[in-house]
């Protein structure tokens, strides 16, 4: 059986809100009221699938965000490609 560690400060996460949005960034810190997220992409079907783009576009993409947990119904590592592709989103390292 495997144990599920949660998340962790670095990890790339999926985070599902309660407006139905999936937005995909890394995980600064985390507190009982809120989380500090970093690059927040919201996931976003398209003609070739399913992309990531920006979650704020009149935000600094360079601040980190603080979320209100109370609008977060799943907070979540991301699936390892998933992740990847953030990563390569985000940075322009294809890892």
């Amino acid at each position: 059986m495997l144990i599920n560690k949660g998340v962790s400060s670095g990890d790339i996460v999926t985070i599902k809100l309660t407006s139905g949005e999936e937005l995909v960034a890394k995980l600064i810190e985390e507190n009982p009221m809120q989380i500090k997220i970093a690059r927040p992409l919201v996931l976003t079907m398209g003609q070739q699938g399913i992309g990531m783009v920006p979650y704020l576009f009149t935000v600094d993409p360079d601040k980190d965000i603080r979320m209100s947990k109370s609008t977060i119904t799943v907070l979540e590592t991301t699936e390892e490609s998933a992740a990847k592709q953030y990563i390569k989103a985000t940075t322009g390292i294809v890892t």
